[in-house]
């Protein structure tokens, strides 16, 4: 029996929302802190990322820029009004996102440009092998999964940890100051929105999971929720190494070289 959810606390309090959803978003912490731990941003926010690893970065994964608001079009594809309380808030607020999505496709190619990397280039280049995972993996689950799978793993885990990543490479003084006076605001303004400490976009899509599923949901439900948010965290970390190949020899050339 479905065991309707109403959230009473504050949205952005995991105490809020039902025990499974807190136990699976714990059981996922490792996953995240992995990809929080890639020396990919550090890099970045030192300054320290040669310009070959920047392109594979943004060339690499514009790909899932570019195709986000599809995913959650395909999700919203998913719902039908009138059908559950969960249909109805999921499907007003995917709506509403779809376009804002839009914006943030453009924001990136500036953020590319400012870094040296030429719009033409992200747009028409052939990505670094392998960093379609991502965006693939994005398409996969939107296309096929349940609603409330895809926007668990688009919406929550993708949103979610690219707003804690994003937010210390803002925050850098020296990354700022790395573009010139004249274009700082505009490159920045990806990185701006993502890094906001009031984004509640993945808290609104756990509680639309949560208001999907309600109270009580069955175990193998909650394990495949886990399990998605797990691989859209591996996916973004297998991206982050792709990207950087450029920057530390690989495995093999390094016993070649022994």
């Amino acid at each position: 029996m479905h065991t309707r959810f109403e959230r009473t606390g504050p949205l952005t309090e995991l105490s809020s929302y039902p025990q499974w959803a807190q136990d699976m978003v714990v059981d996922c912490e490792s996953t995240k802190q992995s990809v929080l731990d890639h020396e990919l941003w550090a890099m970045m926010r030192e300054v320290r990322l040669d310009h070959a690893s920047t392109a594979n970065f943004m060339v690499g994964v514009w790909p899932f820029i570019e195709r986000f608001p599809s995913f959650m079009a395909l999700n919203l594809l998913k719902t039908r009004y009138g059908r559950s309380l969960g249909d109805d808030v999921a499907r007003r607020w995917l709506v509403r996102n779809i376009r804002v999505e839009q914006n943030h496709a453009e924001y990136w190619l500036a953020w590319a440009e400012g870094s040296g990397v030429p719009r033409d280039d992200v747009l028409n280049a052939r990505p670094p092998h392998g960093t379609q995972t991502l965006a693939n993996w994005c398409e996969e689950i939107s296309a096929n999964g349940t609603l409330a799978a895809g926007m668990i793993a688009t919406n929550y885990a993708i949103e979610g940890v690219t707003g804690e990543w994003s937010r210390p490479i803002y925050e850098s003084t020296a990354y700022a100051e790395s573009f010139p006076p004249r274009i700082r605001t505009g490159s920045l303004r990806w990185l701006q929105l993502h890094a906001a400490y009031d984004d509640i976009h993945p808290w609104e899509a756990l509680e639309i999971v949560c208001t999907l599923l309600g109270m009580t949901p069955k175990a193998d439900e909650v394990a495949h929720l886990g399990e998605c948010v797990r691989r859209s965290y591996t996916s973004m970390r297998i991206v982050g190494d792709l990207c950087m190949q450029t920057h530390r020899p690989s495995t093999w050339m390094k016993e070649a070289a022994a």
